[in-house]
């Protein structure tokens, strides 16, 4: 399986007992929804495939699970901090109605004092707001994504037009 046909969807935390149970963090936000019979683990830059023996979905972005020929502590510990990623084919669909802030990734940020800022490389979610992060002339320029600052979205061009608090730009063309 080549990295381009999967996509990422979290990382082995630990593992639970000793019997090779591990734990999972998803980093995917529709997680209940994934098919998971088959995971692929990058493993020394490849991506091998393990299949699910069982699994116990919990409510704060986690599983335990059992894979097949997992079935001593000792080699799960080998797949702790491994990136886990599932075959595109499981990707659940979407409403394309349903637009989230993380669709912003990629997206072309104009401000209307500075014009051209960068693209959207990242969007984080904190308890108060989400934080985008903007590939600026090789740094990273983080600003909230709040209707405050947000003055357009063309999702045609993938565009954002902002107007960023005043001062905000020159702290990173400075740092």
């Amino acid at each position: 399986m080549n990295i381009n046909d999967t996509f990422y969807i979290g990382y082995i935390t630990k593992t639970r007992g000793l019997k090779g149970e591990l734990q999972l963090y998803f980093e995917f936000a529709d997680y209940m929804e994934l098919d998971l019979s088959v995971l692929f683990l990058e493993i020394e830059k490849k991506l091998v495939p393990y299949f699910m023996e069982g699994i116990k979905m919990q409510n704060n972005s986690t599983a335990y699970l059992n894979l097949e020929d997992i079935d001593h502590v000792d080699k799960a510990k080998e797949l702790i901090r491994k990136k886990v990623y599932l075959s595109k084919d499981k990707m659940p669909e979407r409403d394309p109605d349903d637009f989230r802030y993380t669709d912003f990734i990629g997206y072309l940020v104009v401000d209307e004092e500075e014009g051209e800022v960068g693209e959207i490389i990242e969007v984080q979610e904190f308890p108060q707001q989400f934080i985008a992060t903007v590939d600026f002339a090789g740094k990273e320029l983080m600003f909230p994504l709040s209707e405050d600052l947000i003055l357009g979205i063309d999702e045609e061009e993938q565009v954002i037009e902002v107007a960023l608090p005043e001062g905000l730009i020159d702290l990173y063309r400075e740092s």
